[in-house]
């Protein structure tokens, strides 16, 4: 099991931001760019280790760690390369890889450290999205892909739209990502959570647009200094390019939001009823503030990989010290300055990069917002049905600390609120294992299937969508451009 130094947890508050390469612009002929697997060998056994890399367009990386068997999700990567060279440092595991980018990105050759374990580690580049892009070959609906314009920062987002078959008009929603910069599928470990939700809704009659975050993909701006109110624009920019598509009953349009999409949307179903969603569907919204849920998510990360009682406390207690200064520090450079020589004090196996990295994001204005973030403030104003969704194996949000809250504030408001709990389903909404379908005789991670019906079923109900239809085969159309949707900026 990856184990614990309480060092690491200091710095919980990255989860979600992306580490940095270091010295600026990712350096070579093309930045990493995908996934990697491979084998950890550990007494008695090994697990398999997932290093997700994606390049953000201000020259950093967004980079997160998957480990299935020890039930770890997300968990951020700092990447620094350097040449060939290549350093990932997991702070909250206490971990480390260094080694070499070979042939190209095929491979990433090195050395894995944790505390008690040095191990020769050699990750391969993962062929998941190939056998994706294999499986949604020709799907009986229509797929486009859109770019539309954000009035309010004057960037433009991509995405792909997706329109069942027949004459419509349909209803539609609009998918938004948890944490952290993700593509238009919030792909995971090959798991392809929007792709699969995109796939089962357009097959059951709701259109579907998904779009790239900020900075990732085909989209514009950067990811790095949003805070969760700024991505309230980017689903209003959303809604109304779905709204305008042909055979989208713009009247019938709603959000499905994950994780912190799900706070996003009901921000977002809070707006003036011209911008506001027709319902909301929220997959493991946060229900208290954001100071709370890192604290938790700390202390559970904590426990999972073997923390004792009294380093949780410790950690927990430096963590309070530590946001506690940011909060009390209003500019930027003196709370970095402050922050860094705290961490580098508590912290003995923390470089001085490294410090000051961490203070970078501990001061950023997506932490700084999240920090007093309190989701139940605006829920008052939402005025539209809500779906609140959890899994009961959910370790980032726990089922009785978020959805609880959100449903009884929603409720106090009068607004229509169902909630319901999944047993079995953790935080990607993945079935349990052993309802995972097999691909070329590996079983791959599953979308719950009870999560999807019962999405489908209850936005049929919010916008009288008729029972499930009949099976039909689309013609694959020629390939096309993507459609624009917003005036160009001059």
């Amino acid at each position: 099991m990856i184990k614990f130094i309480l060092a690491a947890f200091l710095l919980i508050t990255s989860l979600g931001q992306p580490g940095h390469a270091a010295g600026g612009p990712p350096a070579g002929p093309a930045p990493l760019n995908g996934q990697w697997k491979g084998p950890l060998k550990l007494l008695g056994g090994e697990i398999t280790l997932y290093i997700t890399i994606v390049p953000l367009s201000n020259g950093s990386y967004y980079a997160a760690l998957d480990a299935p068997q020890q039930r770890i999700s997300r968990m951020p990567v700092a990447v620094e390369v350097q040449g060939d060279d290549l350093t990932l440092r997991i702070e909250q595991a206490g971990s480390r890889f260094v080694g070499k980018v070979l042939n190209g990105g095929a491979s990433l050759s090195g050395t894995w450290t944790q505390p008690g374990l040095t191990a020769p580690l050699v990750l391969v580049r993962a062929a998941a999205q190939q056998a994706a892009t294999r499986l949604r070959a020709a799907p009986p609906y229509r797929e486009t892909d859109v770019t539309f314009l954000n009035s309010a920062t004057r960037e433009h987002l991509s995405g792909t739209v997706t329109v069942p078959a027949g004459e419509g008009p349909f209803p539609g929603v609009v998918l938004l990502s948890d944490l952290g910069p993700q593509g238009r599928d919030a792909e995971v470990s090959g798991y392809r959570m929007f792709g699969q939700l995109a796939d089962y809704l357009t097959r059951h009659g709701i259109a579907v647009l998904r779009f790239d975050d900020r900075g990732v993909g085909k989209s514009e701006g950067t990811y790095a200094t949003a805070t969760t109110a700024d991505l309230v624009t980017d689903a209003q920019a959303a809604l109304a390019c779905l709204r305008a598509q042909p055979l989208v009953s713009g009247g019938r349009v709603g959000l499905v939001g994950h994780g912190e999409g799900a706070n996003v949307a009901l921000l977002a179903a809070g707006a003036p009823s011209g911008r506001a969603p027709a319902f909301v569907v929220s997959l493991a919204g946060y229900g208290e503030p954001g100071y709370d849920v890192l604290l938790r998510q700390q202390s559970e990360i904590m426990r999972l990989i073997g923390a004792d009682p009294s380093q949780v406390k410790a950690a927990q207690e430096a963590f309070a010290r530590t946001v506690r200064l940011v909060r009390q520090t209003a500019n930027n450079t003196t709370a970095r300055a402050k922050v860094t020589a705290l961490l580098s004090g508590a912290n003995t196996g923390l470089d001085a990069g490294m410090a000051r990295a961490r203070a970078a994001q501990l001061t950023s204005p997506w932490s700084r917002y999240f920090f007093d973030f309190n989701p139940q403030n605006r829920l008052a104003q939402v005025q539209c049905p809500v779906l609140l969704l959890n899994g009961t194996e959910d370790l980032q949000v726990s089922v009785r600390q978020n959805m609880t809250p959100l449903q009884k504030a929603l409720n106090r408001a009068h607004n229509p609120t169902t909630a319901q709990r999944l047993a079995g389903v953790n935080h990607l909404f993945e079935a349990p294992t052993d309802q995972w379908t097999v691909v070329d005789g590996a079983p791959q991670p599953t979308f719950s299937p009870e999560a999807l019906k019962n999405i489908r079923e209850w936005v049929a109900l919010q916008t009288k969508l008729p029972g499930p239809p009949l099976p039909v085969t689309v013609k694959r159309a020629a390939p096309h451009k993507p459609v624009r949707y917003g005036r160009a900026r001059g």
